[in-house]
C-alpha cells in the first residue's frame, strides 16, 4: 500500500515517467483528463476564495466560529487540489494500461462537505453568533 502510494506520489513530480507504462491513449482522452484536472483546480481555487471571504467578510461572527469555518473551507481547498493531481495521474495510468478508470468517492465527499459548510455559515449568520 505504502509502496503504491509512493510510486504515485513520484509521478506527481515527474509525470513524464507515466509514458513508460502501457501505450499512449488517444490524445483526446488525455486532454479530457487534463480538463477534468483543471476543473478540480478551479474548484480548489473557489474554495480558497470562499475561505478567505468567510474570514474577511463575516466579521460579525465570533472569531472562533469564523476562523473554524474559514480553516475548514481552506483545508477542503488543499485536499481538493491534492486530489486533483492524484486523480489525474491515476486516470492517465489507467488509460495507458487499458484499465477501467478509477472510481472515486471524493466528489460525494466534497459536495457533502461544501453543503455542510454552507449550512454552518447560514446557521451562524441566521442565529447571529456575533461577538468578538
Amino acid at each position: 500500500m505504502i509502496h503504491r502510494f509512493l510510486a504515485t506520489l513520484r509521478l506527481w513530480f515527474a509525470p513524464h515517467r507515466i509514458r513508460a507504462e502501457g501505450t499512449t491513449p488517444d490524445y483526446r482522452f488525455s486532454l479530457a483528463n487534463e480538463r477534468t484536472f483543471l476543473a478540480w483546480i478551479r474548484t480548489a481555487l473557489a474554495l480558497v476564495a470562499g475561505g478567505i471571504a468567510v474570514d474577511q467578510f463575516l466579521t460579525g461572527l465570533r472569531w472562533g466560529v469564523r476562523t473554524t469555518i474559514a480553516v475548514a473551507v481552506l483545508a477542503g481547498a488543499a485536499l481538493c487540489a491534492f486530489r486533483a493531481v492524484n486523480h489525474w495521474i491515476r486516470c492517465e495510468r489507467a488509460m495507458r494500461r487499458g484499465e477501467d478508470l478509477p472510481a472515486s468517492r471524493f466528489p460525494v465527499l466534497l459536495a457533502t462537505a461544501t453543503g455542510l459548510a454552507s449550512i454552518v455559515v447560514i446557521a451562524a449568520v441566521a442565529m447571529g453568533w456575533a461577538g468578538r
